[in-house]
């Protein structure tokens, strides 16, 4: 059920060595292809990289938060152009959190790694830093990157008693 899924996802940093087979990375792509978008444009754009070289840059790509992808067997890279669509962000983000979700469906571990406006600790835009290792077009914005591996160890659900229902309000703030 749905509601079992948004409860097991969680976000994985540790992976295993194996790897993921090619229908699955096809299942995941294909959860990012049907996502929503603004007027159904589809503008976004994902680049999966598989290389290991590749991996281990990315990983250096911003000061913090980004060193779990040199362990994870894919990533794919969540781009958008903001002239072309000025919702890239949120199609964007909606297509990254459809892949969370498939990869978990499938019994894989992901993680989102935030690109967009990060830096490194000199002032080199993390963006500029994807942009160069994957060859990116410099009118495509970098959103994400969504790091997907076996699980290394499982991780316990969310507990629905955290749940911050006082951040609902109904009808009126």
């Amino acid at each position: 059920m749905i509601k079992d899924l948004f409860l097991k996802r969680r976000s994985y940093r540790k992976f295993s060595a194996e790897e993921i087979s090619e229908n699955d990375v096809q299942f995941i792509l294909r959860a990012a292809l049907l996502s929503p978008s603004s007027r159904g444009r589809c503008t976004w754009h994902f680049v999966v990289v598989e290389d290991k070289l590749d991996l281990e840059k990315l990983a250096d790509a911003k000061s913090s938060g980004s060193g779990f992808l040199k362990n994870c067997r894919l990533a794919v890279v969540v781009c958008g152009d903001a002239l072309e669509n000025d919702c890239w962000l949120e199609d964007g983000a909606i297509a990254a959190y459809g892949m969370l979700l498939q990869a978990e469906d499938l019994g894989l571990g992901a993680c989102w790694c935030q690109i967009h406006k990060r830096l490194l600790a000199d002032g080199t835009s993390s963006e500029d830093v994807v942009r160069g290792v994957l060859d990116i077009p410099e009118n495509q914005n970098v959103l994400c990157i969504v790091g997907i591996g076996h699980k290394e160890t499982e991780l316990a659900p969310q507990d629905e008693d955290t749940l911050k229902w006082e951040n609902v309000h109904l009808n009126k703030w």
